[in-house]
């Protein structure tokens, strides 16, 4: 810990440290999130990072500049606002990185990276360094290597498929049949009658832990009598 507000007799030296490691730290992370081509990369991870330290630079100097005041003084100071307001900021940053298409969330790790820099930026700042680096080091381990383990676990994948067919009543017994033989769960169902056209289009939410499974089943409804169009995502 470092709680000293100057290193060998300077401020200056002492805030010039803390950013310097709550850049690296920053920069370390986001090196990571650059290589794997994520929107909040190198440079934004650096900023959050030193932009948190210097709040919390901020929020000790209102400490001591204004610490002789007691609390009699007209002046009323409450320094650990200012770096509380760290974490709403981060909010609204993180929230624009999460994009949401269908039961897909994508940018979560992202959002959580950049509000993850932020600690460790108020923690370089604070002078909590062995609280910064082995966080960092927490940060880096999950993000490098948890990777490979995430690979190896079966997850639960989500098929969208939609099929438009000329309508009869014994289209959703087929796919339905075919979905069980495939060992496929039904998550959602929705239908849509043109009664112009006389077509039905199905609308299913696969649940399936094989990744090319859209492709056989799109085969296989090929045969079926009357099938006009196959999506599937």
């Amino acid at each position: 810990m470092f709680f000293d507000p100057k290193l060998y007799g300077s401020y200056e030296l002492a805030i010039l440290l803390k950013l310097f490691l709550a850049a690296l730290a920053g920069g370390l992370v986001g090196w990571e999130r650059e290589r794997r081509g994520r929107p909040a990369g190198l440079r934004t991870n650096l900023l959050v990072s030193v932009g948190a330290c210097t709040v919390m630079i901020i929020s000790e100097t209102f400490f001591l500049k204004y610490g002789a005041h007691n609390a009699q003084s007209l002046l009323r100071l409450d320094p650990s606002r200012t770096a509380a307001q760290i974490v709403t900021g981060i909010g609204f940053l993180g929230a624009g990185v999460i994009l949401k298409e269908g039961a897909t969330v994508r940018g979560l790790t992202t959002a959580a990276t950049l509000w993850v820099v932020a600690g460790l930026g108020m923690a370089f700042g604070m002078g909590f360094f062995s609280l910064g680096a082995l966080s960092t080091i927490t940060v880096l381990v999950g993000l490098l290597f948890l990777k490979q383990f995430d690979l190896t676990i079966k997850k639960d994948r989500y098929l969208y498929l939609s099929v438009t067919a000329r309508r009869r009543d014994s289209l959703y017994d087929d796919l339905r049949q075919l979905v069980d033989e495939r060992g496929l769960k039904i998550s959602e169902v929705s239908s849509q009658v043109d009664l112009e056209n006389n077509e039905l289009l199905l609308k299913m939410v696969l649940r399936q832990r094989q990744d090319d499974i859209g492709r056989e089943l799109a085969r296989a409804i090929e045969q079926f009598e009357g099938i006009k169009k196959i999506h599937y995502r």
